[in-house]
């Protein structure tokens, strides 16, 4: 099969023939029909991740966020069938500890995240271990590019907008626009929060008021806790921050009024290292809850899905082109500048 692996970090990645992935009893193998260009590889891709145990084993094919069909079932795989029209949350989860077996798949204690520590989907075919379990079934009405756009960015900001606890009417600032961010931005505008959004990159801000923000404040421009502060009367009810830069992760917390609640939703480059100061005595003075937000458990999957499936939820507006394979190594130079807007899939494998 065609697969784009990295060979070398921070070098093109190269684009050839692999051999096609084999099934274990209990394995389902899918053909990928779009795969989402996501920050998540090129953080793999860089290297960023080794203080967190994602340690890539070189070559490696990423890619984490796709939609495809079956093509291949293990003999012991009872739930699904040849053709169906499948995708899978982003990390593999073991389907018997007791995080999976309490609905919080997401944080299972044997999870593996596809493209980061084993082989993904930046090709042809990829197989997903415990297919029953993992694998999810797509409504008619989800297209396959709106299945990849969902697979880690979106379906990440779904669930980190359930973690900011909102109720309708509560002010929510995001922290990035890019693709987790805007995701957290249509999510939180479509249960009614009032979203602020934060970014450096005014054509970002425009995305960011047409996916619903009703705010924006461009942080190379104005003083971003100042300015949510004066926004909110005293503070957001609750912050996002989708970047897992330490200044944001900063103005994030200090924006959210008293006991309010920050989301870590980003996680940090080579410059943080997983570790940035925090102002704990004004978080215990003022009883600032912080939380952690990591995809999205499988148990709240088929919710997602319904959602998009009845027009309430539109993860395809955030798609701005499709590409084909070669056209990775390009997006992850684009991604070291910040340059990318929107979401990029895969849709051509050949």
């Amino acid at each position: 099969m065609k697969a784009a692996q990295i060979v070398e970090l921070k070098k093109p990645l190269r684009v050839g023939n692999v051999p096609d992935p084999t099934p274990g009893p209990h394995d389902v193998i899918v053909k990928v029909e779009a795969s989402g260009v996501c920050r998540s590889d090129w953080h793999t891709w860089m290297g960023d991740m080794g203080w967190i145990g994602l340690v890539p084993e070189l070559p490696l094919i990423p890619g984490h966020e796709m939609g495809g069909v079956v093509a291949e079932i293990g003999k012991e795989v009872k739930n699904f069938k040849l053709g169906d029209r499948v995708s899978t949350p982003f990390h593999e989860a073991c389907t018997h500890c007791s995080y999976c077996l309490s609905g919080r798949s997401n944080i299972c204690e044997h999870s593996q995240v596809y493209g980061t520590v084993k082989d993904g989907a930046y090709a042809e075919y990829i197989k997903i271990p415990n297919g029953d379990f993992n694998l999810v079934q797509l409504p008619d009405e989800v297209d396959f590019v709106t299945a990849a756009a969902i697979g880690c960015r979106y379906m990440t900001g779904f669930h980190g907008v359930a973690r900011a606890n909102l109720t309708p009417g509560k002010f929510l600032v995001v922290n990035g626009a890019g693709g987790v961010g805007l995701s957290a931005i249509q999510v939180g505008n479509a249960v009614g929060a009032q979203v602020i959004a934060v970014d450096v990159d005014d054509k970002k801000l425009e995305m960011a008021k047409e996916e619903g923000a009703v705010y924006t404040i461009n942080a190379r421009k104005e003083n971003v806790v100042e300015t949510v502060k004066d926004i909110t009367k005293g503070g957001a009810d609750a912050s996002i921050d989708a970047l897992g830069i330490r200044e944001t992760i900063l103005n994030s917390i200090m924006s959210v009024r008293k006991g309010g609640r920050h989301v870590q939703i980003g996680l940090t480059t080579s410059q943080e290292s997983g570790v940035v100061d925090i102002p704990i005595d004004m978080i215990t003075l003022s009883e600032i809850e912080i939380v952690g937000s990591f995809g999205n458990p499988r148990t709240e999957y088929d919710g997602l899905l319904n959602l998009i499936a009845q027009g309430k939820l539109n993860p395809k507006s955030l798609v701005s082109k499709e590409v084909t394979l070669n056209d990775v190594s390009d997006i992850f130079r684009d991604m070291s500048n910040y340059r990318t807007y929107g979401f990029n899939i895969i849709t051509s494998f050949s």
